[in-house]
């Protein structure tokens, strides 16, 4: 299995790739395909965690990031967590999960918004290629209120 074919695969820019769950066998596969660095967003008693991926991906001489982001309660401090991980790494081909990139995808377009390669209409867009944050209000009201605190 490749990293392609992870749920809800996106290419956000030329170093840096997006999914929900990444299978064991296409995280071990990372580094011949070029990843330097994997950011995970998704707590390790999630359902869809794969049970030793920090090992996995740090032994095929990968960098790992784990921010655990409780998906019924995202806080400032997990983005300015991803925002440092996504600063420190930008020279590097990046890849971000979550369970099914929702938490990727809301934290990568504030991100993009951040860095002001988005406006609020492509981070919406790119956000609802995937999901519809209105249907889950807590991430509702912290997209919006990340939004406010970049105004």
């Amino acid at each position: 299995m490749s990293i392609e074919s992870s749920l809800n695969f996106r290419r956000v820019s030329d170093t840096v790739t997006t999914s929900g769950t990444v299978a064991a066998d296409a995280l071990g596969e990372l580094r011949p395909n070029g990843y330097e660095v994997v950011v995970n967003l998704m707590p390790d008693d999630s359902s869809y965690a794969v049970a030793g991926e920090a090992d996995i991906v740090e032994g095929a001489d990968i960098g790992y990031v784990y921010i655990p982001v409780d998906f019924e309660a995202p806080t400032t401090d997990d983005f300015s967590a991803f925002a440092a991980a996504m600063d420190a790494n930008a020279d590097k081909n990046v890849h971000v999960h979550s369970a099914a990139n929702y938490r990727v995808s809301a934290f990568y377009s504030l991100y993009a918004m951040r860095q002001g390669w988005w406006d609020a209409a492509q981070a919406d867009a790119h956000i609802r290629e995937i999901w519809d944050p209105a249907e889950y209000p807590a991430w509702e009201a912290f997209i919006a209120a990340e939004r406010a605190r970049l105004a």
